[in-house]
This record gives C-alpha cells, sequence and structure tokens, in this order.
C-alpha cells in the first residue's frame, strides 16, 4: 500500500490524498551515518527536515518543502535479545515486516493497532495505538530509542540514559529529531482468540464498563444512521488455534469489507441520499465469528478503502456521554456518514505527549469516505470531542492548536522546553508544528 507518489515532479502525497507537498530535495539514506550527514548537510544549506514514512498520518506532520529523508533502506531487526526480551529495529521497517519477522522468531509485541502498513518511528512517533485494557499503545512499549538530533549527533535514550528525552521522544512528533532505531520489549508469541459479534449500540453503551473490564482487548464500531454495531473481543487463549478459513477471510476481509464495501463507498458518494440505507445493510452484513490466531493476524486487517480519519482520545469514564452526544448530532445533522465510527481503549501510560498521557482513554475514531466531504461532520465532532477534553490523534485530521494542547496535556510545557534545547534553531519545524507546538 504505498503511500508515496512522488515521480519524476518530485511531489509527494499521503495515503489519504489529502496532503500534497514538494520538497525541495529527497534523501534516502542508507546508515545512520549517512542521514547524520544530510541532516548537517541541511542545516548548512539552511532548509528545514522532516523524515516521512509510509504516509499514513492524515495531517501535514512529515510535510516538508525543504529536505524529505525517507528511510526505507534503514529497515529490519538489528538485534534480539532473549535475556531482556527486546528486539531493536531499524526506523523505517514497516510494522508488517517486524510482525512477521518477530514471529519467525517465536516472538511477539503485546499490543498492536489494526493497520501494519506504517514504519515503526511513524507510527510511535504519532502515538499510534491498538485497543487494551492493561496493554497500551507502541511507543509505551518502547524500551529504549536512537535519534539523530539537529546538530546531527546521535543520542541513545531509554529510562537510564537520557531519560528526559525518552519520556517525550517516543512521542515525539518528529520535532526533537529523527528517530533511527526503537527498542521494543517484546514476549514469547501467544494466541489470542477472537470473538466478533454485531450488538445493539444502546446495549454496547450500557454495558460498556462490563465488556471492557471482562476483556484484555476490546473494541468496537458503530455504523451511523444506525442502532447497531459491530464488537470484537481478543483475549489470551490456550489454544489450540484456529485461524480464519480462507475462503471465510477472503469473503469476510476481502470480499466485505474491502471490495463490497468500496463499492458501497462510490455508491453513497454519488447519491448521498442512499447513504442511510447502505449503512443499514452494511451494518447487518456481518455475522458472528470467532478464531484464534498469533497476535499480528488478530489484531490487524488490510484496509484497501481509502479514507480521511479524525480520531480523538477522550478521558475513558466520558466515553459513553460523548458516543451518544456524536449519535444525537448525526441524527439531527442531515448529514451523511458512510463509515462507521471505531471506538477502542488504552490504559494511562507516562509519556509526555501521548494521547493516554497520564489518564485512561477511550479512542472516538471518525472516517469518511476518500474525495467525500468531511469537514462539516468532522468540525462537529470536533466540538464534542473537545468538550471533553479529547486529545487528538497527532497523525488524524484535527484543528488544534497549541493553546489547546498546554491546557489538555499537563506535561505539554516538559516538552517545548525540552524541544527548545534539542532544536532551538527549528531544524525539524513545519507548518503543522508550529501550528500545534507554538513557535
Amino acid at each position: 500500500m504505498s503511500s508515496t507518489a512522488s515521480g519524476k515532479s518530485g511531489t509527494w502525497r499521503n495515503w489519504g490524498g489529502n496532503v500534497t507537498v514538494r520538497p525541495a530535495r529527497e534523501v534516502v539514506p542508507a546508515s545512520v551515518d549517512e542521514l547524520a550527514a544530510a541532516v548537517r548537510q541541511a542545516a548548512e544549506d539552511g532548509l528545514k527536515v522532516k523524515a516521512v514514512g509510509s504516509g499514513h498520518s492524515f495531517t501535514s506532520i512529515a510535510a516538508t518543502d525543504g529536505v524529505s529523508i525517507r528511510p526505507q533502506l534503514l529497515t529490519g531487526i538489528r538485534d534480539i535479545d532473549r535475556k531482556a526480551m527486546t528486539v531493536t529495529v531499524e526506523a523505517g521497517t514497516p510494522l508488517k515486516r517486524l510482525n512477521m519477522a518477530l514471529a519467525r522468531e517465536g516472538l511477539s509485541l503485546t499490543n498492536m493497532g489494526d493497520i501494519m502498513e506504517q514504519t515503526v518511528s511513524g507510527a510511535t512517533s504519532t502515538g499510534t495505538h491498538g485497543t487494551g485494557r492493561e496493554s497500551a499503545s507502541l511507543a509505551a512499549q518502547i524500551r529504549e530509542l536512537e535519534l539523530v538530533t539537529a546538530d546531527g549527533s546521535v543520542l541513545t535514550c531509554s529510562e537510564k540514559e537520557n531519560p528526559e528525552v525518552f519520556a517525550a521522544a517516543r512521542v515525539g512528533l518528529g520535532a526533537l529529531g529523527i528517530v533511527t532505531a526503537i527498542t521494543f520489549a517484546v514476549e514469547p508469541v501467544f494466541l489470542l482468540a477472537a470473538r466478533e459479534e454485531p450488538m445493539p449500540l444502546d446495549r454496547v453503551l450500557a454495558e460498556f464498563d462490563q465488556l471492557w473490564t471482562e476483556n484484555e482487548h476490546f473494541e468496537f464500531y458503530w455504523f451511523p444512521h444506525t442502532g447497531n454495531t459491530n464488537t470484537k473481543r481478543n483475549n489470551r487463549s490456550a489454544g489450540p488455534p484456529q485461524p480464519v478459513g480462507q475462503l471465510a477471510g477472503w469473503f469476510e476481509d476481502e470480499f466485505l469489507s474491502n471490495g463490497v464495501f468500496h463499492a458501497a463507498q462510490l455508491f453513497g458518494r454519488a447519491v448521498p441520499a442512499v447513504v442511510p440505507t447502505v449503512a443499514r445493510i452494511s451494518s447487518t452484513a456481518l455475522s458472528a465469528r470467532s478464531y484464534t490466531d498469533i497476535p499480528y493476524k488478530v489484531f490487524t486487517s488490510p484496509r484497501r478503502v481509502r479514507f480521511v480519519e479524525m480520531e480523538y482520545a477522550v478521558p475513558r469514564e466520558a466515553l459513553v456521554d460523548t458516543l451518544r452526544e456524536l449519535r444525537a448530532m448525526v441524527d439531527r445533522s442531515g448529514l451523511r456518514v458512510n463509515f462507521p465510527v471505531e471506538v477502542r481503549t488504552a490504559p494511562a501510560d507516562d509519556i509526555a505527549l501521548s494521547t493516554a498521557s497520564a489518564r485512561d482513554s477511550a479512542y472516538i475514531a471518525v472516517h469518511m469516505f476518500r474525495g467525500t466531504p468531511y469537514q462539516a461532520y468532522f468540525t462537529a465532532a470536533e466540538r464534542i470531542f473537545t468538550a471533553h477534553e479529547g486529545r487528538p490523534h497527532w497523525g488524524k485530521v484535527h484543528t488544534r492548536d497549541a493553546d489547546y494542547f498546554a491546557e489538555v496535556y499537563p506535561r505539554f510545557g516538559e516538552f517545548t522546553a525540552l524541544r527548545d534545547r534539542l532544536d532551538p534553531d527549528r531544524l525539524f519545524q513545519n507548518d503543522y508544528l508550529r501550528r500545534v507546538l507554538g513557535q
């Protein structure tokens, strides 16, 4: 799922198709030394620098008209330490390659998001997460990271070494330097039993605390214009493995979730009046199913239908009220929402700008099919999310700025002070960081 559309013109486009930029030059370093040299050269030439992964962010967080650093040669596993149970991986490695390589070694991450096309550094730097009662985001599983700073020096950060940088750089937004390697905590590969089943939204909201308490990983999708959801519960299992059959997997994951869903999206975009009817049909198309497999085959799924997304983290105890307000807004607005709303959770963590920093969080993600007008829906949703002190995903559409973040992140000042120290001349600045972090 390549997101780069860089042809001869040197124009770069993100996966969602809503960000386009033309950098002054592109650099594809083959080593950390080459990357550090490119950073020093950019500073000499008076150009800003940004690293760009797979372009899965819907914000312009990786956009630059200066030097665009592509990490596709900085990939692969550097080291597996079975005593410490860690794996050190180059920053440009796609999550998909990491997951498959770990599985071959009999290892796994504890938790992950539902897409694995992103690079490890792009995913962690923007706070990408899955869902979990006790297990947190990808960044919270980092034990050490390597960072090239504005002066071209290479910094190793962990709880013991440069701990104040470690506290911030795990979700660093590309503002503190360029991450070149990440050491993740891993564990012996295990089995997850997944149970997917439709459930009325009213029941999910009424029983949400219980569903969250009883399952290691609980999430659900609500189909706007309907009272229907599809729930998913993932729990560790002693086995035996019972993977989704090839034909059933193709039917549910490719035909229904990508093929037919894509056709329905095209139809809804062309004829908005049919969207509520299509939503009702879509929400009843998926039937209950159970399967047991290794983690990445349960947590992740292919996403071939392109969309634009906004996601906010609200305090977990505010989830039910927030969703009820969202449903009421959609019902009275006359909006035609053609994509399900995804709901997940994460426990509080200790990372300065993590969306779950110091508070148990619930995530509500709203999507619209690529090419469909999304501004009115996202604006109305954002008004609801911010009323609950919501924190937007750094890689997804939002309109918040530094003044807002200073209010909803207790450690915002700590992050910006560290940035002043590590990048005083704002070598890694772009328009997005200017907005969200201030000057």
